[in-house]
């Protein structure tokens, strides 16, 4: 299946050196906590929180994200918290290559591996991790500290279970398709 043209106008998104394409509508809270790989689109309603990080030496990113990723529409990137000993404390999130996120997503998750799909609709709970070549579902709730394992097409709700295995070339496949997508995303004056 071939991906359709997705046209923005210039003036609504910033362009940095790197090639990421962030919304002048989204949200990005903290943004010298966070650290996009490049080649990144960050669309319209998205809201990257940034902010939420450990205080203290050495805790600078709050939120790393690869290259070629895609955060959709109105979806939401928060690090994932806990409260340990009366104190509360936020951990960094990481985001490998080419990791596509859905719209209205909620993720939490302290790490999702590379060439991994998430899809419309999924909240990926607290200090959840994805390995890589994952798809996630639309509609998806993955519990907190649930462990994903590589090549896993999970589905469902309360609680999401591994509903299929994604094929050993899927990593290739993902990848053309995030290369792909950024290049048939496209700005008109």
């Amino acid at each position: 299946m071939e991906l359709p043209i997705t046209y923005y106008k210039k003036s609504e998104y910033i362009e940095t050196d790197t090639g990421n394409k962030v919304s002048r509508q989204s949200v990005i809270s903290g943004s010298q906590n966070i650290v996009l790989g490049g080649k990144t689109i960050i669309q319209t309603g998205s809201m990257i929180r940034g902010d939420l990080r450990r205080v203290g030496a050495g805790h600078h990113a709050a939120i790393v994200m690869g290259r070629y990723c895609v955060l959709a529409k109105r979806a939401v990137l928060r690090p994932p918290y806990k409260t340990n000993k009366l104190t509360f404390s936020y951990y960094p999130m990481k985001i490998g290559d080419y990791v596509s996120i859905g719209e209205d997503t909620i993720v939490e998750a302290a790490s999702i591996g590379s060439y991994v799909r998430i899809g419309k609709n999924c909240i990926i709970g607290r200090f959840a991790i994805i390995k890589d070549c994952c798809y996630i579902e639309d509609n998806t709730v993955i519990a907190p500290n649930s462990v994903i394992s590589s090549f896993s097409i999970v589905s469902g709700q309360s609680p999401a279970k591994i509903s299929g295995q994604l094929p050993e070339g899927t990593h290739e496949s993902f990848e053309a398709y995030s290369k792909d997508y950024y290049s048939k995303f496209l700005s008109v004056r």
